[in-house]
C-alpha cells in the first residue's frame, strides 16, 4: 500500500461473522483497535438495519451501515445519510410478474416493529431461511396478496429459496421486461442450499452505497479497502481501492485478482485489519 487505509467496509455474514453466525473476540478485539486507530469501519450487510444492529452494538463504538445490499445507509445512533428505496410502482409488477414464485417472496420496510417485513406465506419460506423466519417472527406480518403490503415505496423486494428454483426465478427476473427497473443481487450458500435474491432500486449495491460514503467522507478509493464473501459483495469488493476476499467464499469469486485472507472460522477479519494497522504504522513512520 503506498496511501495509509481510512475507510474498511466489511460484510457481516460470513465474513465477520463465523459459521456458528458468531462474532469471535478476536475479530472484536481487531475492530477496535482499528477505530482507536483512526480507521473508519463501516458495515455493509444484507441484513436490515435493526436485525444487523446488535451485532454493529456489540463492536462498542459508534458505525456507520449500509444496510439491505445499500439501500439504506444508517448510522447506529440512527442517523440516516440515504435511503434509496425500491419504488412501491415497481414491486408490485414483480409481485406480479413473478406471482408463481410468491411463496418464496419477502417485502422489507423502513418500519419498526410489525409490518417491517411482509410475506404471503409461511410454510416454504419457514423450509429454507427457518432461523431468519424465527429471529425476525416478531416483525412479520402476513397479507396474501402479498401486492396488497405496498402502500409505501418498500425498501427491496427478495426471493428465498434451494439454488436450482432460484436460478429458474433469475432468468425469469431477466425476461421479465423491465428488467432496467431494478436490481437483482444474489447471495448463495452452497452447503445450504440457499440462494437469496434482493431486488432493490435501479442502480443500487454496496459498492454504489460504499462509493457514495467516501465521496462523503472525502476518502478516495485507494485509501479504501472491503472484506467480502458473497456474489453480493462483489461491487463493493470492485470499488474498493484494496478488495479482501474471505477464505471461505466460493472459488469463483476467488478467481478475481483480489486478496484471498482466512476462513470465516479463522477470524479473516482480524488477520486482515491487524496487516492494515502495521502497514498504516509503517507508512506513517516512514
Amino acid at each position: 500500500m503506498s496511501r495509509p487505509i481510512r475507510l474498511i467496509a466489511i460484510d457481516i455474514d460470513g465474513t465477520l461473522l463465523n459459521s456458528k453466525v458468531e462474532l469471535s473476540q478476536e475479530n472484536r478485539d481487531a475492530l477496535r483497535r482499528a477505530n482507536q486507530a483512526g480507521v473508519e469501519i463501516v458495515l455493509g450487510t444484507g441484513r436490515r438495519h435493526d436485525f444487523a444492529m446488535p451485532i454493529a452494538q456489540s463492536l462498542g463504538f459508534a458505525l456507520w451501515m449500509m444496510s439491505s445490499n445499500g439501500a439504506v445507509t444508517r448510522s447506529t445512533r440512527g442517523e440516516t445519510f440515504h435511503r434509496d428505496l425500491l419504488p412501491k410502482e415497481t414491486a408490485a409488477r414483480l409481485a406480479q410478474a413473478m406471482r408463481k414464485y410468491r411463496n418464496y417472496m419477502v417485502l422489507t420496510f423502513d418500519r419498526t416493529g410489525l409490518g417491517a417485513i411482509v410475506c404471503e406465506n409461511h410454510d416454504q419460506l419457514y423450509g429454507v431461511i427457518q432461523r431468519w423466519m424465527e429471529k425476525n417472527a416478531p416483525f412479520i406480518q402476513y397479507v396474501s396478496p402479498i401486492g396488497d403490503a405496498l402502500t409505501e415505496d418498500p425498501i427491496q423486494a427478495m426471493f428465498c429459496g434451494p439454488v436450482e428454483l432460484m436460478d429458474r426465478a433469475q432468468e425469469d427476473l431477466a425476461a421479465c421486461g423491465f428488467s432496467g427497473d431494478f436490481t437483482a443481487v444474489r447471495t448463495q450458500y452452497d452447503f445450504r442450499d440457499l440462494c437469496i435474491v434482493d431486488l432493490l432500486n435501479a442502480g443500487c449495491s454496496k459498492g454504489h452505497a460504499l462509493e457514495r460514503w467516501a465521496r462523503h467522507r472525502g476518502i478516495d478509493r485507494s485509501e479504501v479497502m472491503a472484506i467480502g464473501d458473497n456474489y453480493n459483495d462483489i461491487d463493493m469488493l470492485t470499488f474498493a481501492g484494496h478488495p479482501v476476499i474471505m477464505g471461505n467464499a466460493s472459488d469463483d469469486l476467488k478467481q478475481n485478482g483480489w486478496t484471498v485472507t482466512l476462513h470465516h472460522d479463522e477470524h479473516g477479519v482480524a488477520a486482515t485489519i491487524e496487516r492494515v494497522l502495521e502497514s498504516n504504522a509503517a507508512l506513517l513512520n516512514a
